[in-house]
Formats: C-alpha cells, sequence, structure tokens
C-alpha cells in the first residue's frame, strides 16, 4: 500500500475529477450491481478521473500557463481535500439506497450491512493498485530513458522508452497476469456450472429436456439450464389463470458440455427442439443468454403467459464466464454460438410449409442482446423471397 508520504503527492486536480467520476459511478444503474462489482466500478472511474486530471495538469504546465503561487496553491488543495471528502460521502450515503431502488424494480431484496463502507474500501484499493502499476511503469521507463541517453539523443530516447516499457508491461499482464486470472475465473465458474442443486430434480415429464428420453442429459443442462428447464410455468398454472386448457410452455436449453462444438450444441438443439415439438407451437422464440447462460424469468414468463402457453424457447449456453469477462476474452464465441444456433433453427424453419410453421422471434438479454443481433444476417434472409419475415425481438 502507498504510504502517507506518496498519498502526499497526489495530483489536487487528479483528485477532484476522479472524485466526480466516482460519485457518477455510485448514482442509479439500468440493472443492480453487486458490491464487489460496484466496487471495481467505481475504483476505475476514481482511476478513470485522477488519470485525466494528471494528463490535463501536465499540458497546462508544458504550456507555460500561469499557476497559483505556493501558498494559494497550499490552500486550494485543502479546500478540494474538504470538497472531495463532502462529495463521497454524500454520495456513498446515497449509494444503498439508489441500488435499493433499482431492486425493488427488479424484485429483489434489499442491501443491508456496511456497503458504503465496503465501496470505499475497494475503490481505494482498485486506485492503489492501478496507481502503483502506473509509478512502476514510470520508473521503468525512466530507467530505460536514462540508459539509452548515452548513446541516442534525449527525446529519441524518450520515445524509445516508452515504447519499450509499454511492450514489457503489455507483455507480462496479457502473457501471465491475465492469462492466470482468466483461467482461474473460467475453472472456478465452471466447478459453479457443475454444481448440483439440492433444490431441483430431473424432470419425469419425457418431453421435458433434461428428462430420461431427453437428448441433452439432466448433468449436462449446467446450473442455469437446470434452473431455466424446471422453472417453466406448468399447463395446471396456466389453465388456472386463464380459465381454460392451456399447454405447457416448451424450453430447450444445451448446456455447454452437452457437445464439443457450437455447431454440435446447435445441432442438439435442433433436434430435441423436434423431438419436444417446438415446432407444432405457434410462436418460437430463439433466445440468447448472457455469458454465464442465464436467461430473464420475469421476460420468459412473461412472453409464456402473454402466448398462453403455445410457445417454444430453444436456446444454447456459449460460457462459464460473466458477461463481462465473456465479451473481452471470448466475443467471438458468443457470436459463433449464436450465428450456428440460428442457422441450425432457422434452415428447419424455412422448410415448413408457411401456413403451419410458427412465428419466429429472436430475443436476448445484456450480452445475450448483442449476440443475438450478430446471429444472422439481414441481408441474405431479405433476399429470399420465399420465406416470409417473421418480426425479430430483441431486448
Amino acid at each position: 500500500m502507498l504510504g502517507l508520504r506518496h498519498f502526499a503527492t497526489l495530483s489536487t486536480i487528479g483528485l477532484l475529477l476522479g472524485t466526480l467520476l466516482f460519485a457518477a459511478s455510485l448514482t442509479p444503474s439500468l440493472l443492480p450491481r453487486p458490491l464487489y462489482a460496484q466496487g471495481v466500478v467505481s475504483g476505475l472511474s476514481f482511476s478513470a478521473g485522477y488519470a485525466l486530471g494528471v494528463a490535463g495538469h501536465w499540458l497546462w504546465a508544458y504550456l507555460h500557463l500561469p499557476e497559483p503561487g505556493p501558498r494559494l496553491s497550499r490552500y486550494i488543495t485543502w479546500l478540494a481535500a474538504l470538497l472531495c471528502g463532502l462529495i463521497a460521502i454524500a454520495f456513498l450515503w446515497q449509494a444503498s439506497e439508489w441500488q435499493n431502488s433499482v431492486r425493488a424494480l427488479m424484485g429483489m431484496d434489499e442491501v443491508r450491512g456496511i456497503r458504503p463502507l465496503t465501496i470505499a474500501l475497494l475503490t481505494l484499493a482498485v486506485f492503489t493498485a492501478l496507481l502503483l502499476l502506473a509509478r512502476l511503469f514510470r520508473r521503468t521507463f525512466r530507467f530505460l530513458s536514462r540508459r539509452l541517453q548515452r548513446h541516442i539523443p534525449h527525446r529519441v530516447s524518450n520515445v524509445i522508452g516508452v515504447l519499450a516499457a509499454a511492450a514489457l508491461f503489455w507483455s507480462v499482464i496479457d502473457g501471465i497476469v491475465f492469462t492466470l486470472a482468466l483461467r482461474a475465473a473460467d475453472t472456478s465458474y465452471q466447478q459453479v456450472d457443475e454444481l448440483m442443486q439440492d433444490d431441483l430434480a430431473p424432470p419425469a415429464d419425457p418431453m421435458t429436456t433434461g428428462s430420461a428420453d431427453s437428448l441433452v442429459s439432466w448433468e449436462a443442462l449446467g446450473s442455469r439450464g437446470r434452473r431455466f428447464v424446471s422453472r417453466t410455468p406448468s399447463a395446471e398454472a396456466l389453465s388456472d389463470f386463464f380459465g381454460e386448457t392451456a399447454p405447457t410452455p416448451i424450453r430447450v436449453y444445451v448446456g455447454l458440455n452437452a457437445a464439443e462444438t457450437p455447431e454440435a450444441r446447435a445441432e442438439l438443439a435442433l433436434e430435441e427442439l423436434k423431438r419436444v415439438g417446438g415446432f407444432e407451437r405457434s410462436v418460437l422464440l430463439l433466445a440468447t443468454p448472457t455469458g454465464r447462460g442465464w436467461l430473464d424469468p420475469r421476460a420468459q414468463d412473461t412472453l409464456e403467459y402473454l402466448h398462453r402457453g403455445d410457445i417454444a424457447t430453444v436456446t444454447a449456453q456459449y460460457s462459464y464466464l460473466p458477461s463481462h469477462l465473456s465479451l473481452v476474452v471470448e466475443g467471438e464465441y458468443g457470436v459463433e454460438s449464436a450465428r450456428a444456433l440460428f442457422e441450425a433453427v432457422y434452415g428447419h424453419w424455412t422448410t415448413l410449409p408457411e401456413d403451419e410453421r410458427p412465428r419466429l422471434y429472436l430475443h436476448g438479454l445484456s450480452l445475450g442482446s448483442l449476440n443475438s443481433d450478430l446471429s444472422f444476417d439481414l441481408y441474405d434472409i431479405i433476399d429470399d423471397r420465399k420465406r416470409s419475415i417473421n418480426p425479430i425481438l430483441c431486448s
């Protein structure tokens, strides 16, 4: 950790801009944020603001613009410290209430405890780590630059020193730190995905994915898939709600362990969808999950009730990682998986008589929305005049 001497040398402008971005990161978001995620976001926001402030101050000095004297500068520093403290405390005080307002809209429990203090500590930890990394980079650059100045001009040595330090840091971060961290994250999330939930049991209905007669085993569904299939609204629940007979909605889910390649999982999903009669429903929903294979149950249940159970949904998992990690590490893999599933399902759908096939919709949330949008080429669909174009839904 940095000592007090190091903190005393921090940029005043950087701290002000960092505090403003830190405060902005605490305002309500579209989706509730877990505690650790909020801490990381706030830490990165504060660090970005601080970096902008330092860069702006350096540019001001480089242009030889006037700066306040030592005595005025000291007063400004104390005033800035007081202002930063007040802003940080005010926004931290409201952070829990803001997050709870979003969680209430999502039907989630409120957050309690020492959340503001924890966020502040996480923010400080992230900022300290990045500041140490930046100062280590500066020392490396200066060391290389001084060595090179013995043989080449000063300015040339600075440019080469920056490039060499950047290459060295990138090779270490990308080749060692980043790889090891992602490998550990992938292994841990894979183990979580493979855990069998005690509150869920394999379905007895042979026409349900994950049953003994299913092409996809209960184990191969994965944690998210087992929960998704198990929470399908029953025919009894729908019939009681509408006061008339309604079928059980069809949900087909293929986990990441069900097959080796996206194409194999897509073919497996298609065969399972045909086995359970998915193409005989009036609506067919091709859903793309988030990074870890999650589909929003509220959106799914709502659509199934709107269509009175006469709907089939098919989806395939493509990652164990959360959406933000999956997008950075294996963004193309999610698109590849979504495209393979679309081509398999759409290819069979177009072979059915136009007056007998279901209406085809696409759906995705968060990263699933992006991958769903990239799963097909609109011009290829429009160009085929023999096939009717159905509405496509992305959220």
